[in-house]
């Protein structure tokens, strides 16, 4: 047991940068020094154009929490090690137990791929062939592709695979039931203990696919994210400013909740759960409505809200790599980005009722001024850009300012983890797309929440 201990601390110690750890203060420092600064830009605007303390004082929370989210991200390395490296000190043997011990004592379970698919003829074949191409045991893999009333030729493509690989099962559907009963009928079929939930454009490079497994060794992990970059990234400025969105949103935000283990949404694109929690969980979730009508839009966020709710911890991971196509047009983006919204207000009533409970440390630190930033953005953001200019004469500059110093800051961490990450520029455009634009949406997402329509993708 000593000797098992010293290990893990000999692991943990020699990945121990003291430059990045220097570079993490020096961030921090920035960071305070850019709140201070825009105290007094507010300050300033005040003396100059009369006192707005709404503004101000919303400014200075929306600037400490997003601070925040950052400073959390720094400790999320040390968070997973302390998550993954199960040791028999903890009491987590998952990876004695032979049904789940590979030939080296490695913690190898049984797996299934579920890849609920509709007219996506393209991709499905290389979707399916890749999960066999996973670095891990042949004989431990199985694909369950569900054919959702697909009306090109994805069913034939699926039925024709079958004589490639003896663990491939394909469920087809003649009519389109929704990706939420594809997921359901996946899971319920699975033989696996580990239900790896993908969409039929991701992929999971096969190199790094074990290290989405390992963390199920700690028996408290009921889910975990992988880390998903857009494959069509070179496609045009849009995909470009998707790319550097997509590797904050992962890197730095679903890094920040999974320093709590407490990562609200573990994406659809590339995911993994426990199966002997998910299925009790099965029939509330098949059974969501909100206002009265059923939830067509959110699988993946709200199942992860259901094994939060269930006591268990999610958890993302950066070790594991995959793949998914973005919208190449701004009508695509912006019936996802509706989806996505809906999604998000509809589950953030959901685990208000319960994570002050279950986890009030993240509910009052995170979620709840997550909760009020999301809200608050569109209106102080019009009140900044349209009202103020309008009525009062007090054009935005500092607004604008603020927010690109702001992700100026995050660029620096961003750069600091992921230098060779070569879209990382066009994260300040993004930033005036969703300031100017994306954040609107959520109250248009709010107006139309009864609009049940999945929308054009």
């Amino acid at each position: 047991m000593n000797g098992i201990q010293t290990k893990t601390s000999e692991n943990i110690f020699s990945q121990f940068s003291f430059r990045g750890a220097l570079f993490q203060l020096l961030l921090i420092f920035l960071g305070i020094a850019f709140l201070f600064f825009i105290t007094l830009m507010k300050a300033e605007v005040a003396e100059s154009f009369g006192f707005e303390p709404l503004l101000y004082v919303y400014t200075i929370f929306v600037t400490t929490f997003q601070l925040s989210r950052l400073i959390a991200a720094m400790f999320y390395e040390n968070s997973y090690r302390g998550s993954v490296l199960a040791t028999s000190a903890n009491g987590w043997d998952a990876g004695k137990n032979p049904a789940t011990s590979g030939k080296n004592g490695e913690f190898e379970p049984n797996v299934t791929f579920v890849i609920p698919c509709k007219n996506e003829e393209k991709e499905i074949a290389e979707a399916i062939t890749n999960c066999f191409r996973a670095d891990y045991p042949k004989e431990k893999i199985e694909v369950i592709a569900v054919n959702d009333g697909s009306t090109d030729g994805t069913g034939e493509i699926m039925k024709g695979m079958l004589k490639k690989h003896e663990n491939l099962l394909v469920i087809d559907w003649s009519e389109n039931k929704g990706k939420k009963h594809a997921m359901n009928e996946g899971f319920r079929l699975a033989k696996g203990e580990i239900v790896v939930q993908l969409d039929s454009d991701s992929f999971i490079d096969p190199a790094t696919f074990k290290k989405i497994i390992e963390p199920f060794r700690n028996p408290v992990i009921g889910a975990v994210s992988a880390h998903t970059d857009p494959r069509n990234a070179d496609r045009n400025f849009l995909t470009k400013m998707q790319a550097a969105y997509y590797f904050m949103s992962f890197r730095v935000l679903k890094a920040a909740e999974s320093s709590f283990l407490t990562v609200f949404c573990c994406s659809g694109c590339a995911s993994a759960y426990r199966k002997s929690l998910v299925l009790p969980l099965l029939d509330e979730w098949m059974e969501e409505t909100f206002l009265g009508n059923p939830v067509p839009w959110g699988d993946d966020r709200a199942l992860t809200s259901r094994v939060l709710k269930a006591g268990y911890r999610t958890i993302y991971s950066n070790k594991v790599k995959a793949e998914t196509i973005v919208p190449e047009n701004l009508r695509q983006l912006i019936n996802q980005q509706i989806r996505w919204k809906k999604s998000w207000l509809v589950n953030a009533f959901y685990n208000a009722r319960f994570i002050w409970k279950t986890q009030p440390f993240v509910a009052f630190t995170y979620f709840f001024p997550l909760v009020g930033v999301t809200y608050l953005s569109p209106i102080m953001a019009g009140r900044a850009l349209f009202y103020l200019p309008i009525l009062k004469g007090i054009f935005p500059y500092f607004h604008v300012a603020g927010v690109l110093l702001l992700a100026a800051i995050f660029l620096a961490y961003y750069r600091s983890v992921a230098p060779e990450n070569k879209y990382w520029i066009y994260y300040f455009p993004w930033a005036l797309f969703n300031l100017f634009f994306l954040s609107f949406l959520t109250i248009y997402a709010l107006l139309r929440i009864n609009d049940r329509g999945w929308g054009t993708r």
